[in-house]
């Protein structure tokens, strides 16, 4: 049985097409496609949902596992590419992001159409030369098969640590060398990052870009590896049972590109901009090292323990890898609340959970989100603060997953 594939449909309006078309990489296959042109903001997520959600198991039962979700993917696909100019790399490098919209005001913000949806996801690509492209996409789904609320401008001190600091530092090279400490990167402006392929980085886009340009440092972004530091040829000592931390040092990769989504280039200045606060990195060279898979996101309610975990270079710890853990507290369809503790520098880790793989039959780790940075919410004329980090919802993971695979045949499991 042959499943059916994707095609950018003939005219906007069709809704359903069958016949042989050129894709944008030139092939020519038979191709049926289920186009959303038109369709409402929530209709279109309706949909979305109804075709994407697959299997999932409700947590019951005494000797029930939490399970990754089987999903039915939709496919987004680069349809032009326009030059731009260089950037002038000027922006202040933002270790965090903030926004007084919480929880309530993102669930009553308007869902996108599908055009604005598309708009979202179109992406601009920085080349290390400073070159730099701006490519629109189209979003297709396999057939059968701001309202914000303003700040109140009052100062507040950010309490990123939230009562006792429940932060662990990683030391040992037998800890920060292994999976899946191992997997946790410094960028070179600061901020943290991700392994998610051989080449490939998951990081914040606040990180590299402000909204408008293109951070100080970005044209000659690095990416850097934690590795042992060894003196007077102590290469084959083993200290971890030692006391005394072992030095460690950082081994750096140039990046060869950059991909970050227009919604936060067009939506940083308002309540949508943290939604696509994400960026993915490529490097120049194989890192060499066991990655973490990225995944969709599934509902709070469905991960273990309700617990999210992530690893990250805080500020306040210089030269340490900090792992924490925590409960999520709220979630929207593109943002996860929770008040794991964090300070600047971690923003940028990608945030993952352990749950039980059926077809292959094991435990595995994927990253579900990205660390973003702080939002004071109005709960009820009261003020209350979360630390926030973005979904990985199945338009966003079809994304990231073009921009390291090149084929979206290779993006149908999430």
């Amino acid at each position: 049985m042959v499943s059916p594939v994707f095609f950018p449909p003939k005219q906007s309006g069709d809704d359903l097409s069958y016949s042989p078309v050129v894709n944008w990489k030139g092939s020519v296959l038979p191709r049926v496609v289920l186009s959303m042109a038109g369709i409402p903001g929530l209709l279109f997520l309706l949909l979305l949902l109804l075709l994407c959600a697959v299997g999932q198991v409700s947590p019951s039962g005494a000797h029930w596992k939490p399970t990754w979700p089987a999903y039915r993917l939709p496919v987004v696909l680069p349809q032009s590419t326009l030059h731009l100019g260089k950037p002038d790399f000027g922006a202040e490098a933002k270790l965090e992001v903030s926004s007084s919209c919480g929880p309530q005001c993102h669930k009553g913000t308007p869902l996108p159409t599908y055009e604005e949806a598309k708009q979202y996801l179109s992406y601009e690509t920085l080349y290390a030369n400073g070159s730099r492209t701006e490519t629109q996409v189209g979003i297709y789904v396999l057939s059968g098969g701001s309202g914000g609320q303003e700040s109140s401008g009052k100062a507040r001190r950010k309490r990123q640590i939230y009562g006792y600091d429940s932060r662990f530092s990683i030391f040992g090279k037998d800890f920060l060398l292994n999976y899946p400490f191992s997997t946790s990167v410094k960028l070179s402006t600061g901020c943290t990052g991700t392994l998610v392929a051989e080449r490939h980085v998951l990081t914040a886009a606040h990180c590299i870009h402000d909204g408008k340009t293109y951070v100080k440092g970005t044209q000659k972004l690095r990416v850097g590896f934690l590795k042992p530091k060894f003196k007077d040829g102590g290469r084959g000592a083993n200290s971890s049972s030692s006391a005394i931390p072992e030095k460690m040092k950082f081994q750096w990769i140039r990046v060869k590109r950059t991909h970050v989504p227009k919604g936060w280039i067009k939506g940083n200045a308002n309540d949508i901009g943290m939604d696509y606060d994400y960026a993915l990195l490529e490097l120049k060279k194989p890192h060499k090292r066991k990655f973490m898979k990225i995944g969709v996101s599934p509902p709070a309610k469905q991960l273990p323990g309700g617990r999210i975990h992530f690893s990250g270079y805080d500020n306040d710890r210089p030269g340490n890898l900090v792992y924490r853990f925590c409960d999520v507290k709220d979630e929207t369809y593109d943002l996860l609340y929770q008040q794991c503790d964090a300070q600047p520098g971690a923003s940028g880790s990608g945030v993952y959970v352990r749950m039980w793989k059926r077809q292959q039959q094991k435990w595995e780790r994927k990253i579900i989100g990205i660390f973003s940075g702080h939002q004071w919410v109005d709960m009820n004329g009261s003020p209350q603060d979360f630390n926030v980090a973005v979904r990985i919802t199945p338009l966003k993971y079809a994304q990231i997953c073009y921009w390291i695979k090149g084929n979206y045949l290779d993006c149908r499991e999430g």
